[in-house]
């Protein structure tokens, strides 16, 4: 349907009957099909969150996670970094329908930046993170998004937290090593799964701090 060099490489979008895939260097990204592991994501961070919260979202995709921020009422802005203009542009037009034409929303912060970049200039704070820029921590779009994975990282995103914030990260299968280094920079952190119709569930990772 449409292809474009990005920057991480050829990003492809795709229809299929009456639903979309992004395509990312030949590797199936994400579809607009469910959704629900991508709007739970941001559930389990605002759960036993108060209004008027500051949030931030890692990756755009087809704007699920968006649209249920949006949708909870909870936050005063939605700050949301994604790395691909491509992908911007197919949520204003193909995708928009998808999110309600989210990025459209008054609340609504857009960053076209590399995420691990962007984190290490922005000094925050975040009543909560929703992180979804590849199909999981053992599972990266490109090498170069593991440092958002590594301790240095997982302590720039607890950094970046108020203290009672919460993170959530997205995957498609269980990355137990990640779960142990999330121990290790969080006070709390709990393994969601996610059923889906084929394969693994999706699994959501929430890390807390006091």
């Amino acid at each position: 349907m449409e292809r474009a060099a990005g920057r991480l490489g050829e990003l492809a979008l795709r229809a299929v009957g009456d639903h979309y895939e992004v395509i990312s260097n030949g590797v199936f990204l994400m579809d607009t099909r469910n959704g629900e592991s991508e709007r739970l994501l941001v559930r389990l961070a605002l759960r036993h969150k108060r209004a008027g919260l500051r949030l931030l979202i890692g990756g755009l995709g087809v704007g699920f996670s968006l649209a249920e921020a949006l949708r909870s009422n909870l936050a005063e802005c939605v700050t949301v970094v994604e790395i691909e203009p491509k992908i911007i542009a197919w949520n204003r037009t193909f995708l928009a329908s998808c999110s309600g034409d989210a990025l459209s929303d008054p609340r609504v912060e857009l960053v076209n930046e590399d995420l691990a970049v962007w984190l290490r200039r922005n000094e925050g704070p975040f009543d909560a993170i929703c992180l979804d820029v590849d199909n999981g921590p053992a599972w990266t779009v490109a090498d170069a998004n593991g440092a958002l994975y590594s301790d240095e990282g997982l302590a720039l995103l607890s950094e970046r937290l108020k203290p009672g914030g919460t993170l959530t990260v997205w995957s498609a299968a269980e990355a137990q090593n990640f779960e142990e280094a999330l121990r290790l920079a969080f006070d709390k952190v709990e393994m969601v799964s996610v059923p889906v119709p084929r394969g693994e569930p999706d699994v959501i990772y929430v890390a807390s701090r006091y």
